[in-house]
C-alpha cells in the first residue's frame, strides 16, 4: 500500500500550487481558520457578536458573516476586529523558501 503526503494529495484531488482552483481552497482555508481565531478571541474575551460589532462600529451579522468565513474580510475590517479584542495579530511573508522581514 502506497502512502501520499498531504501535499500529494491535494494536488492530485484538488490541483497543483498556483492554479485557479488550489488558489481558492487556499483562500477558503485561510478564511476559515480566520473566522475561528476571531470567534476564539470573542469568546475568551467574553463578548457577543453584538458587543463586539458595536467596538468595532459594524453590525452582529458582519461579525457572524467573519467568524462563518461567508463573505471576505478587508485587511482594515480584520485589523479592526483584532484591535477591538485587544489582540496581536501577526502577519508573515514568505516567498519561495524564505520569510520576508521588515527591516
Amino acid at each position: 500500500m502506497k502512502s501520499s503526503s498531504l501535499s500529494e494529495l491535494k494536488d492530485k484531488f484538488i490541483g497543483k500550487v498556483g492554479t485557479q482552483e488550489r488558489d481558492a481552497y487556499e483562500y477558503e482555508l485561510h478564511m476559515e481558520v480566520l473566522g475561528k481565531m476571531i470567534k476564539a478571541a470573542r469568546q475568551h474575551r467574553n463578548l457577543t457578536q453584538e458587543q463586539l460589532g458595536q467596538l468595532v462600529g459594524v453590525q452582529k451579522s458582519q461579525i457572524s458573516k467573519l467568524e462563518n468565513s461567508t463573505n471576505s474580510a478587508t485587511i482594515d475590517t480584520v485589523l479592526k476586529v483584532f484591535k477591538a479584542l485587544k489582540a496581536e495579530i501577526n502577519f508573515n511573508v514568505k516567498l519561495e523558501d524564505n520569510f520576508v522581514k521588515l527591516a
